[in-house]
């Protein structure tokens, strides 16, 4: 995931580096903080009436093409990685990613020191020389007061320039925003900067500074510091740029690495409450369920308490890629001269210019949590148009699902009125869609699969058992913003498909639909579920826990699918 950074990373003479960063650039951190305050401001009071709005008729059943992507991976223009970036695209390519975005963690040694931009030359180079895989750069933000996300913008001339600006201005670690004081109101400040910097992100995307930007939570519950009040708020401030969360976690492999103990757990997901953490969160709620993060495996939880509002809020899976387990590459040595004699520590030593020395092979393996992008985790996107902004689109759509060890080739979900009760005989919807229906319609949820037809990288044939159709009620805004619970969502029905291969369709129909709903899907290779956390007549073959032995943690041996919802409006 990440290693803490040791060394001359935060205080006030290197923010006084960062603003003379910014002015050579042209730019003021006082009036790029006071306008985003602003944009902030109006977003929040024009959200405050806002109610989700139904789609047009038939306006939400594209033609689709899925694309593999992976939108959180890490080279050794981040502190705690030591990939190339020709060695993550070239594992890319043989994972069959069609897409896949660099977020190398926000420092100075990134912002200043020709991290970013170096990145950038490298970036652009392998652009052209694979014109067949979309390369995102990108950043992973430390959140004001929180977790990390990822930013991922289109190609341009603006790109690199926008994200150096926002680590400089906005980075939680950069500006000393990190871990607020609880009970003081440092929390409120830094709680409203993670709202004005993703205020500020839209605005670049309104003015057309680049062409698009989108951003996510990554690994919200590995320290229970992300509220359900924040995720809210984040969504709310730009909803067209705060597009989700990570629904599982990178770093899968933890438990199976090379110096993998008992107890370790995917996504590296080992930690205890803090001064720092929602009180709210219950101790499991820092532990992986399948694989995938509390607050989306949880029927009826967090994630499901937000779907219930009828918002927009998406889930997708990544690599998280910094060191992968059990290869035998290693970091190379620094120059054998000053500066990097004198300096104390790795991240001072890297920080000279952003980058670490390139790896070599050692022939023995090293440690490592994480598999390569495509190996293991994968987000399918479905774009109308193959390009970097059809896969910004395709995610802020909600037109994504995720799968674990290949456990799907393919999946399409449609959507249907069956009674024409005023419907006009309309066509369906997709995943992340809103169907708008007469009341007492029946509508058709159809589910066509492609079962994996070749094995995974760990040799295995993956086999679908089953697909759970989940769903509640929208009951509107959330009386409390850091709801945990939405009551009414359950499982719906189980469909058995065990023993299917090829393509193939199954259906459930929900019958006389009476009030607005959502519905998503979710489905394993059966192999390890149990009562879900609220229940078995919440959930009765859900998700579990891993054990704490050595080699409970097998990613292999538990693999999920989930989808994004769709919404169905009464009307």
């Amino acid at each position: 995931m990440c290693t803490e950074e040791k060394g001359a990373g935060g205080n006030n003479a290197s923010l006084e580096l960062a603003d003379a960063e910014l002015q050579t650039m042209g730019l003021s951190r006082r009036r790029i903080l006071q306008s985003a305050g602003i944009m902030a401001a109006g977003s929040a009071a024009a959200l405050g009436a806002a109610r989700p709005a139904a789609a047009a008729p038939g306006s939400n059943d594209p033609q689709l093409t899925w694309l593999v992507g992976d939108h959180h991976v890490h080279t050794q223009f981040s502190h705690d990685a030591k990939y190339m970036i020709k060695q993550q695209l070239d594992a890319a390519e043989a994972y069959g990613v069609d897409w896949l975005a660099f977020t190398e963690h926000s420092n100075f040694g990134h912002a200043n020191n020709g991290g970013a931009v170096n990145a950038n030359k490298e970036i652009k180079t392998q652009r052209a020389a694979r014109p067949d895989l979309l390369i995102f750069q990108g950043l992973e933000w430390y959140i004001p007061g929180a977790e990390h996300a990822s930013v991922l913008v289109t190609p341009g001339p603006n790109e690199v320039n926008l994200l150096r600006t926002f680590e400089l201005v906005w980075d939680g670690k950069l500006n000393q925003w990190e871990k607020p004081v609880p009970g003081s109101a440092q929390v409120e400040t830094f709680e409203r900067k993670a709202v004005e910097a993703i205020a500020w992100l839209a605005e670049q995307r309104r003015t057309g500074y680049v062409d698009d930007v989108v951003a996510l939570a990554n690994h919200p519950m590995r320290l229970g510091i992300d509220s359900p009040h924040e995720l809210r708020a984040w969504r709310d401030a730009a909803r067209e740029v705060m597009i989700g969360m990570e629904g599982a976690p990178g770093a899968q492999g933890s438990g199976v690495g090379q110096f993998a103990g008992p107890g370790d757990q995917r996504g590296e997901y080992t930690n205890n409450p803090s001064q720092f953490s929602f009180a709210g969160y219950p101790a499991d709620a820092y532990r992986p369920y399948g694989g995938f993060d509390w607050a989306t495996a949880t029927v009826g939880g967090v994630w499901d308490s937000m779907l219930a509002e009828g918002l927009p809020f998406w889930i997708t899976s990544s690599s998280d890629n910094h060191l992968t387990v059990k290869d035998t590459w290693k970091t190379g040595p620094y120059p054998d001269r000053e500066p990097y004699l004198s300096l104390p520590s790795e991240f001072d030593r890297w920080s000279v210019e952003g980058k670490r020395p390139d790896p070599f092979d050692s022939g023995e393996r090293q440690g490592g949590s994480d598999f390569w992008p495509g190996q293991f985790s994968r987000v399918h996107t479905g774009v109308t148009e193959r390009s970097y902004s059809g896969v910004l689109q395709a995610m802020r759509n909600g037109r994504m699902w995720i799968d674990h060890g290949h456990l799907l080739q393919g999946l399409d979900v449609r959507v249907r009125p069956l009674r024409n009760k005023g419907n006009n005989g309309r066509n369906g919807v997709t995943l992340g869609s809103r169907l708008s229906v007469r009341r007492g319609t029946d509508v058709e949820i159809s589910i066509t699969i492609t079962a994996t037809d070749y094995r995974n990288a760990a040799g295995i044939l993956p086999r679908l058992a089953h697909v759970d159709v989940i769903g509640g009620p929208v009951t509107g805004p959330a009386a409390d913003r850091d709801s945990l619970r939405a009551e009414g969502t359950t499982v719906w029905t189980q469909l058995d498909v065990s023993g299917r291969a090829g393509t193939f369709t199954i259906k459930h129909v929900v019958r006389d639909v009476q009030e607005s709903c959502y519905f998503r899907l979710r489905g394993s290779d059966g192999k390890r579920h149990g009562a879900g956390y609220h229940g078995a007549s919440v959930d009765p073959a859900g998700p579990i826990r891993h054990g704490n032995n050595l080699g409970d943690a097998d990613p292999w041996a538990d693999t999920w699918f989930y989808a994004n919802p769709v919404f169905i409006d009464v009307i």
